[in-house]
C-alpha cells in the first residue's frame, strides 16, 4: 500500500485515463491543461517554462514506460501532480528507448525541495512493480488510476 503521502498528492480530478497528445511538448501541455481546468494552476506560463526548461536539461523519461516530467516555480504554494496515461505510447526520449505510456507531471515551489523529492522517490518506487503498472495502464477512470496508486 502506497502511503498517506502519496494518497493526499494523487487526487482523482487531476488524473487523465486516455492523453490525446502524440509528442512530448503535447503531452506537457496536456498535463498542464489538466491542472488549469482543475483550477490549481495559478501560472500557467511561469510552469510550462519550468517544465519545459527541465526537459531541455535531461529528458525526464524513465525506464518501463514512465515520463515524470517536472518544474519547479515559486508560482505554485504546493507540490501538484497532474498523471495521465497513454497506452501506446509516445516517444519521450526514455532511458531504455521505449516509448513512455505513464505521465506524471509535477510541480513545485522553488523554495521547498523536500516534497518534490519525497514523491519522485516514492512514486518511482511503486511503479518499479509490475503489476502495479499493468492495473494502472488498464484503469478506464481517474478513481481507479487513484486506487491503482495508491
Amino acid at each position: 500500500m502506497a502511503n498517506q503521502f502519496l494518497r493526499d498528492a494523487i487526487v482523482p480530478r487531476h488524473l487523465r485515463p486516455e492523453l490525446t497528445a502524440t509528442d512530448k511538448p503535447g503531452i506537457i501541455r496536456e498535463l498542464l491543461d489538466i491542472l488549469e481546468q482543475a483550477g490549481t494552476l495559478p501560472d500557467r506560463k511561469a510552469a510550462e517554462a519550468a517544465v519545459v526548461e527541465r526537459e531541455a536539461c535531461m529528458s525526464t523519461g524513465l525506464e518501463r514506460g514512465i515520463a515524470i516530467p517536472h518544474g519547479k516555480t515559486d508560482t505554485v504554494e504546493r507540490l501538484l501532480v497532474a498523471v495521465g496515461l497513454k497506452p501506446e505510447g509516445v516517444d519521450f526520449d526514455a532511458a531504455d528507448g521505449q516509448p513512455s505510456r505513464i505521465f506524471i507531471l509535477t510541480l513545485s515551489p522553488a523554495s521547498r525541495s523536500g516534497p518534490h523529492i519525497r514523491f519522485l522517490a516514492e512514486v518511482s518506487r511503486l511503479l518499479q512493480d509490475d503489476t502495479r503498472r499493468e492495473q494502472l495502464l488498464a484503469a478506464a477512470t481517474p478513481e481507479a488510476m487513484a486506487a491503482a496508486l495508491a
